[in-house]
Order: structure tokens, then C-alpha cells, then sequence
């Protein structure tokens, strides 16, 4: 199969997705502006979000799909099915569980959290309150983490990569036709956001099944105590167990810094939590349409390769995913750190959120850009040990990552304040995707392919044109004083003609584009 193809298809419905979360976030930004509610609503989405991916995209899919990817190309169609049916048995009465409990535990998470809420108690209860509504939402992704990892082995990436778009739209249509409407029932209006989220949860797994039936793998769950204990005894669900042990901690470790960086925030000036979710949101946009698009064709890729035991193309799909990259994630990297302010007064800059907003979060946006590429490549790298049923060695560099992040933190957020906070998790990206390379390498799971050090010089050269194009577009135009059409306009003239100039560069430099358009082979 066409690996370029493929990563085309998840990156185009991903940029979709982007797209429609920007417009969510403008929307939020422009309705309820950067203050104690809109923090609360970070708080208590955040909540849900970081179980979601501890568990369903973080330690469940990168046991699960290994697991999974091994058992198609060995022995086939009929075991793939059962074992989707004995894992999806387990794991729905295990979130069933997890969520009471969550609901349950609402003003307990939220204090571990962002205990700095109770500054204003009004947004703290809202916070609480938003929490036990959406946190049932980490049920219904699990469930779509489960779909889409079945999906993905089966080479089909489109619908699992559409489906957040329902949950942008979902949210979008609450603050349009919910908001406006909710304080005349004496509800607060930012609770329409909340309702969005659950909505969009359950549109997202409806949606797999059509998909699910095409491959005839319907998942078929056991409500029998017996078979219930029969799914759990199974060889193939204890061993996605037991390597969802090692993948939890890693995964939680990074969570974990989430969950420290928002408890800091929260005691910062009030609004420091909203200007840190906006720029993260656009340091998603790349992350998202580059490392997620190639770790979810690599995954299944690279466990096949292992299972075959093809040494040469296990290491040759990694030279290639770290090459593309560097090729895409560096200059996205450039427009983060030069063209922030501009980037963030489009999509951000209406109403209730001021020049200071602006500002603010342009400059918690300039410590993504400096990680960017490390936040990337850890998509590519990652999945190089997981593929191999290695769980164990990225949790150690998270731990190693996650001391030297709060290290950081603590000498630069008296000077940075909530700047400090990306910066600190930026600088820890470099560092763990360095380590994760280094392993790999060390191994001798992968071995670079000739060229580099030319290919490497060749975008460096083009992204210092990029560079300075952005510099000079950045200070051509007062991006906060221009009317929101011909902003947006202007943008969009502006993105278009730097990526056309950076294409320009590295081909003239040399770069064979072609060498990226490669096939590989969907089986041995």
C-alpha cells in the first residue's frame, strides 16, 4: 500500500478536524473571552480529555493494535474477530465502572487539578459541575479508540480519522443554538459547551459501526459472568493487559505533566489556563495532521513488518516517517515562533477577547514552536517500540522527561510565568524524542538510510527563507487593527504563498520530493 497515500487521507480529514476545532475555539474565545468560566470549562474538559488519553489513545491503543496487527497477519480474519469481541467485552464494563466512579469523584478531580479555581468559587462549581456531565465522554472514545484501532489494522483509516470532526460540529452548533438560549433558563451559557462534548461523543461511536460492519468485526459483547471471565482468562486479552501496565504508566506520566502545568497555571493570573489551552490548540494543528497522520499508518505498518520478521522494512518505514517529519514539522515550527501573534489575532482576536489575549497567548505559543519538532517526531518513534511490544523503555525516558519538565518549571515560571509552562513541556519533547532515537538506533531497530546530513542542511536552508518571509509578513500589517474578513483573507494569502516558497526552496535546493511517494507492502 501507498504509506504517503494513506497519511494523505488521515491528514486531510485531521486538517478538517483542525480546521473545525479552530473555529470551535474562536467561537469560545470570541463568545465567552479568557476568564474564570472559560477556565473552568478548560478544567473540566481537560479532565476527561486526560483519561482519554491515558486510556483510549493512549495505553489501550498502544497495547491493543500491536496485539491485534500481529493476530490479523498470523492467523487471520476469524481470530481477529474473536479477540475484538473478548477485548470489547472486557473494556466496556470496565469503563462503565470508571465512569461512575468519575462522576462520583467530580469535586475531588477538579481540586487535583486546579485547586486555584477556588479563587472564584463560582467558576470552581461550574467546573465540578461540567466535569460529572462530560466525563461519561471517556467511555464513548474508548469505545472509538477500540473501532478505530480495528479499523486501522484493516487499512481502513478514513472514517476513524473523520470522526472528531463530530465533536467540533457538535460544539459548534451548542454555542450557536444552546448558548443563547441558556440564560433565560437560569443556566450558565458556558455549560452549552458541555453539552456539546457529550453529544459529540456519542455521534463519534455511532459512526463506526457502518465501518465496522463493512469488515464484518461488529464487536459482539458477552453480558454472561462466565463468558465475561472466559474474555478476561484469553491469552491474547491478558497480554494487552499486561502490556497496557507499562504503556498506563507512560502514558499517565505524561498526563501527569498536563495535570501539574494546569495546577500551576491555575494559581496564575486568572485567564493563564485559557491562553495555554488556545495556543495549544493551534500547536495541535501540526502535531495533529503530521505526528498523529503517521503514527496511525505506521502502527499497524511496523507490527506487521515485526511479525513477518522484516528487519530492513521495519527500519526503513522509521527512516522514512522521520524524514517527512523534518520536512513538514520544521517550517511549521518557523510559523509558530515568528508568525504567532498574527496566527492567533485570526482565529482568536473577536469580541470578548482583547489585544492582551492576543499577546498572551502568542507568547505561550513560541515554547510549542520550539518542541514542535520533538512533539512530532515522538509520533514516529513511539510507535517503533510499541510495534515491538516495548512498552517498558518509553515509560523510562517519560519518567527521566517528566523530572527535567518540572525542573524547568521551576526556573522559569517566576520569570515566564504561564509562557514558562509550554516552554518547559516543549524543551522535555526534544529531549525524550532524542532518547527515543537513540534507543532505537542503539538496538538497532533502526539504521539510517544514506543522505541525511545533505537532506537536513537543505530544509534547514529553506525554512531561514521561510523565516524571514514570515518576519517580514509578521510586521507588514497591523494584524489586530484589520477587519476580520480581509485578516482572514490576508492569512490565508499569506500561508499559501509561504508554503509555495518553501516547496520552491527545498526543491531547488535538491530535495526529491518523489523519495517520500513511496509504496510498501501491505503483507509479505
Amino acid at each position: 500500500m501507498n504509506l504517503l497515500r494513506s497519511a494523505s487521507t488521515v491528514s486531510l480529514w485531521t486538517l478538517l478536524s483542525r480546521v473545525t476545532g479552530l473555529l470551535r475555539e474562536s467561537l469560545l474565545a470570541a463568545t465567552f473571552g479568557a476568564s474564570a468560566m472559560t477556565d473552568a470549562f478548560n478544567v473540566a474538559f481537560r479532565i476527561p480529555n486526560l483519561f482519554r488519553r491515558m486510556f483510549a489513545e493512549g495505553a489501550f491503543s498502544q497495547a491493543f493494535i500491536p496485539v491485534l496487527a500481529a493476530t490479523h497477519a498470523r492467523e487471520g480474519h476469524a481470530a481477529t474477530r474473536d479477540l475484538v469481541d473478548r477485548v470489547a467485552s472486557v473494556l466496556f464494563w470496565v469503563l462503565l465502572l470508571v465512569c461512575v466512579l468519575g462522576v462520583l469523584a467530580a469535586p475531588l478531580l477538579v481540586w487535583a487539578m486546579a485547586s486555584g479555581l477556588q479563587q472564584d468559587p463560582r467558576g470552581y462549581d461550574a467546573a465540578v459541575w461540567m466535569t460529572r456531565f462530560m466525563f461519561p465522554y471517556i467511555g464513548f472514545m474508548s469505545l472509538v479508540a477500540l473501532a478505530s484501532g480495528v479499523l486501522n489494522t484493516y487499512r481502513r483509516f478514513a472514517v476513524p480519522a473523520a470522526t472528531p470532526v463530530l465533536l467540533n460540529v457538535c460544539t459548534i452548533a451548542a454555542v450557536y443554538f444552546v448558548a443563547p438560549r441558556l440564560p433565560g433558563l437560569g443556566i450558565e451559557p458556558i455549560f452549552a459547551m458541555a453539552m456539546g462534548v457529550m453529544a459529540g461523543g456519542v455521534l463519534q461511536l455511532a459512526v463506526q459501526f457502518p465501518a465496522l460492519r463493512a469488515i464484518g468485526v461488529v464487536p459482539r459483547l458477552t453480558w454472561r459472568w462466565s463468558e465475561l471471565r472466559r474474555s478476561w482468562a484469553d491469552p491474547g486479552t491478558r497480554s494487552i493487559v499486561r502490556l497496557m501496565a507499562p504503556a498506563l504508566l507512560g502514558v499517565s506520566v505524561a498526563q501527569l505533566s498536563l495535570l501539574i502545568n494546569t495546577q500551576i497555571a491555575s494559581h496564575l493570573r486568572p485567564g493563564s489556563v485559557s491562553w495555554l489551552s488556545y495556543a495549544d490548540r493551534l500547536m495541535e494543528f501540526p502535531t495533529a495532521m503530521l505526528g498523529v497522520a503517521l503514527g496511525v499508518v505506521l502502527m499497524p505498518q511496523l507490527s506487521a513488518a515485526r511479525a513477518s520478521g522484516d528487519a530492513q522494512e521495519y527500519s526503513d518505514l522509521l527512516d522514512w516517517g522521520l524524514r517527512i517529519v523534518v520536512l513538514l514539522a520544521l517550517p511549521c515550527a518557523v510559523a509558530l515562533l515568528v508568525f504567532g501573534e498574527p496566527l492567533v489575532a485570526v482565529l482568536f482576536h473577536y469580541r470578548a477577547f482583547t489585544d492582551f489575549d492576543v499577546h498572551q497567548t502568542a507568547v505561550a505559543l513560541n515554547g510549542w514552536g520550539i518542541g514542535l519538532l520533538g512533539l512530532v517526531a515522538i509520533k514516529v518513534l513511539a510507535p517503533g517500540y510499541y510495534a515491538k511490544q516495548d512498552t517498558t523503555t518509553p515509560v523510562r525516558i517519560a519518567v527521566a522527561v517528566l523530572v527535567l519538565t518540572q525542573f524547568l518549571n521551576y526556573l522559569l515560571v517566576p520569570r515566564l510565568a504561564h509562557a514558562a509552562l509550554s516552554l518547559s513541556i516543549g524543551l522535555g519533547a526534544l529531549v525524550n524524542a532524542g532518547w527515543l532515537l537513540w534507543g532505537l538506533r542503539r538496538q538497532g531497530s533502526y539504521r539510517a538510510r544514506p543522505g541525511w546530513l545533505r537532506f537536513g542542511l537543505q530544509v534547514v536552508v529553506a525554512c531561514g527563507l521561510l523565516a524571514g518571509y514570515l518576519a517580514w509578513a509578521a510586521l507588514a500589517w497591523d494584524w489586530l487593527r484589520m477587519s476580520a474578513l480581509w485578516r482572514a483573507g490576508t492569512l490565508a494569502a499569506v500561508v499559501a504563498a509561504g508554503a509555495l516558497l518553501y516547496l520552491a526552496a527545498v526543491r531547488l535546493l535538491g530535495v526529491d520530493l518523489r523519495q517520500f511517494m513511496r509504496a510498501a507492502r501491505a503483507e509479505k
